[in-house]
């Protein structure tokens, strides 16, 4: 009987703003470190960790610095048209086949990928295993933002949202399925808590058609500092080890700028190397 704590790793979304989790995975391919059970993404924390377990190095970093500064993934215009800000399956579509996922390696090294998703009808957080043949459908269900991406992408059928909205970051959900040694790597610079600055009922009308998805909106911001709090107060039988980008981490949700993006990947990627030499010791 193998007694010794399952170890998972939690990625945060955050769009742009996944590059510096890119920088730390990048590192720990470099450094072959890959000591996980499972792992569970959220958004663009999914489509860093699907690079990672398809041991694509710098892929992720080559759809950030080029497809997703496109003017046809991020474009004010069309979205002022009433199109979508952000075009999802455009970047899925280029990226893909231009930058191949090494999928049968995901497969081969049988650490499952768990992709977070919003369920519209329930609002609750779905936990779904990435697999061959939902690959596609799931990554954009995951990262469907919504207002600036106004389509709500089928998964088995069942309309989903962005996952950062029912658990922006599933580190308990993580400790529910058995994880006792958790690295979740974060992607707001210093991760503090936040207070929310929604306007209730104008959030309420937006999404007036989908009331309990509108209320789970509305309430995210709680969501993301439990999962805070739990991070700096762990169980006593749990160790989390929180990767977290410094005050010099600059991104936002949507930028573009390149040299930004470099220095984000860069303090992502020595924060992943300092974060393997000090499991190893």
């Amino acid at each position: 009987m193998n007694d010794t704590p399952k170890r998972a790793l939690v990625v945060e979304g955050g769009a742009m703003r996944g590059i510096f989790a890119t920088g730390v995975l990048d590192a720990f391919l470099e450094k072959d470190y890959n000591p996980f059970d499972f792992t569970i993404g959220v958004s663009a924390g999914s489509m860093v960790l699907m690079g990672y377990l398809c041991k694509n190095h710098k892929r992720n970093y080559q759809v950030i610095t080029e497809y997703a500064r496109s003017k046809s993934f991020i474009n004010y215009v069309r979205f002022a048209k009433g199109g979508n800000l952000i075009d999802i399956d455009w970047l899925w579509s280029e990226s893909i086949n231009n930058l191949p996922l090494e999928v049968d390696k995901y497969e081969s090294q049988g650490i499952p990928l768990f992709a977070t998703t919003t369920n519209i009808a329930t609002g609750d957080a779905d936990y779904i295993e990435v697999k061959r043949d939902n690959l596609q459908s799931l990554m954009t269900a995951t990262c469907a933002l919504p207002i600036v991406y106004r389509n709500f992408p089928k998964v088995d059928g069942i309309a989903m949202s962005d996952g950062g909205i029912a658990d922006p970051i599933p580190v308990i959900e993580a400790y529910r399925r058995g994880a006792r040694d958790i690295t979740v790597v974060l992607s707001h610079a210093q991760a503090n808590f936040v207070h929310s600055h929604q306007v209730p009922w104008l959030t309420r009308k937006f999404f007036k058609t989908t009331p309990v998805f509108g209320q789970e909106f509305l309430t995210k911001e709680s969501r993301y500092n439990k999962a805070l709090y739990f991070i700096r107060n762990p169980p006593a039988d749990c160790r989390i080890t929180a990767i977290v980008p410094n005050k010099d981490f600059l991104i936002k949700r949507l930028t573009r700028d390149v040299n930004k993006l470099n220095a984000g990947y860069e303090l992502g990627r020595q924060a992943g190397l300092k974060a393997v030499e000090e499991d190893m010791q």
